[in-house]
């Protein structure tokens, strides 16, 4: 089989299109492609007078395939195979089922292996399911009464069920495709397959999960919810059982197996399981703040004037990142195309901002977070939860400023770039769903994080025309883009205690949700196993 790549075509072309390109680029009748389809799409908008697709496909013929790749740069056409994910073996000889704390991509896919290999995982999962948790994150944004077991970080899907969904990730492991292949056949659009820069939409999410679980709970595995783990039951540094609570109280539940899939907001689980022991260590993380701008202006400057109103174009993206050579870096991440800004709170008296987008992305504006990363070094203690303790303080500070109501600081970006408090703001209207008092953003983020946001800024406006618009909004925290906590494990994926596999963003080890759940897969696959494998 052959894989080509970089084939430019006007928009609007069609498969046909791209097969009739194949055969002439590789001198060939379209007749002689014996297989054809579709493997990414994208959009080149480096002319803005001819904004195009770039496309890859895969073909095969009848022979004479190795000759014609040799013929053109590997980047064009190479040799390639369809990718399959073939299950590992199982060797696990333990009878214990095992259990999975949370129930977001890494817990997820952790449970979807070890179901599939016949090893009945019970999920515990503290939040509710993908209904309940919807009617308590509308209750939340309507009334402000936060539920602290379920919410945006916490219930079925974890906190990318209440995201763009973006399916975008920098790690190199093959297990991506494997992971975008069973979103897709359990109700993800199957467009995430072949898009270059794919998401789901937090609209399809909610099917998607609720797909996944049900297949788990076919093959004779468990998924609770309203199920909060408490504690290991540990001997010989060994674990024996788990401790959790649900509708009937206090439980314990056998085993010698356990997948920590919690996410980056359980802190009371890290807090405890710090308290049996667990060895955990400080990493870098970041904070910072949401931006929103008209999604017409950043249509306008990725596209151009003469395509930036094309219905055949999706809403623009941008990715972005400043590294100055002397001052503190900042990039922006998880931007959302037509989204919203939700508040995304999971403890009292705490304000936190995400963004989310529909799977249409047709909202009238658009969000990014803008972070600056803090290392280790930055904090004077030791303390291995100081990142966590910061986060608090920041969002604490914001929902003061807030009011009190889990309403959040906000402020224009001319403001904020004079440095002077915003009392009103301008043509783009917020869209953070509790509402937001315009104030100094500067109360609630450390001077340097701030002062690494105003740099980028500055910077972005020369490469993304109108980034500094006046009236563009920052809404503040955005605190939990990471954990600032790695549980270390060794090369089976085991912590410190034998039978704990930390896995996902939570235990320091994803930024996202496919690289979650690949992590998820990997851990299953070393529970099945007992195999080795590459951290």
């Amino acid at each position: 089989m052959l894989k080509l790549s970089g084939i430019s075509l006007p928009l609007g072309s069609d498969a046909n299109d791209l097969k009739l390109a194949a055969a002439k680029k590789l001198g060939v009748s379209p007749d002689d492609l014996l297989d054809f389809e579709l493997f990414r799409s994208g959009v080149d908008a480096r002319d803005k007078g001819d904004v195009r697709l770039t496309l890859s496909c895969l073909v095969s013929l009848d022979g004479g395939e190795e000759r014609l790749a040799s013929r053109f740069p590997a980047n064009e056409v190479s040799l390639t195979r369809r990718y399959e994910y073939v299950p590992p073996e199982l060797k696990r000889a333990s009878k214990d089922r095992p259990v999975v704390v949370g129930f977001g991509p890494a817990g997820m896919f952790a449970a979807l292996l070890l179901a599939r290999a016949g090893l009945r995982p019970l999920v515990l999962e503290r939040g509710g399911d993908v209904e309940e948790r919807s009617r308590a994150v509308a209750r939340f944004d309507s009334t402000g009464v936060l539920d602290t077991e379920s919410n945006v970080q916490f219930g079925e899907g974890g906190a990318g069920t209440f995201s763009d969904g973006k399916l975008t990730t920098g790690i190199k492991d093959a297990r991506c495709r494997f992971v975008l292949a069973e979103l897709a056949s359990h109700g993800a659009p199957p467009e995430i397959l072949t898009d270059a820069h794919p998401h789901i939409g937090t609209d399809r999410l909610p099917v998607t999960v609720r797909g996944i679980r049900d297949e788990i709970n076919s093959l004779g595995g468990e998924v609770l919810f309203n199920a909060r783990f408490t504690s290991l039951v540990t001997a010989n540094r060994s674990v024996y059982a788990v401790c959790f609570t649900d509708s009937g109280g206090e439980r314990v539940f056998e085993t010698d197996t356990v997948v920590l899939a919690t996410g980056h907001s359980a802190r009371d689980t890290i807090y405890a399981l710090r308290g049996q022991g667990v060895k955990m260590e400080r990493k870098a993380f970041s904070v910072g703040l949401r931006v929103e701008h008209p999604q017409e202006l950043i249509n306008l400057a990725q596209y151009g004037r003469k395509f930036a109103r094309s219905p055949l174009l999706p809403a623009a993206e941008y990715k972005l990142s400043n590294h100055p050579p002397h001052g503190r870096g900042a990039y922006t991440f998880c931007m959302c195309p037509g989204g919203t800004v939700v508040a995304a709170a999971s403890e009292d008296g705490g304000v936190v901002t995400n963004g989310m987008s529909a799977f249409a992305r047709d909202g009238e504006n658009a969000n990014s977070a803008i972070l600056v990363g803090l290392e280790p070094d930055f904090f004077e203690t030791d303390d291995v939860f100081a990142g966590v303790e910061l986060q608090r303080k920041i969002e604490r500070a914001a929902f003061e400023l807030g009011g009190r109501s889990y309403a959040a600081p906000a402020q224009t970006m001319g403001d904020f770039l004079a440095r002077r408090p915003s009392k009103r703001l301008g043509s783009v209207k917020p869209s953070y769903t509790r509402g937001v008092v315009p104030s100094d953003v500067r109360a609630c983020l450390p001077e340097l994080v701030t002062d690494g946001i105003e740099q980028a800024v500055l910077r972005w406006d020369r490469q993304l025309r109108g980034f500094a618009l006046p009236d563009a909004v920052l809404t503040a925290p955005e605190s939990r883009s990471t954990s600032p906590v790695r549980l270390p494990r060794d090369p089976f994926g085991r912590a410190d205690i034998t039978g704990l596999y930390p896995c996902g963003e939570g235990a320091g080890y994803a930024g996202g949700i496919v690289s979650a759940a690949v992590d998820g897969v990997r851990t299953a696959e070393s529970i099945i196993t007992a195999a080795d494998w590459d951290d």
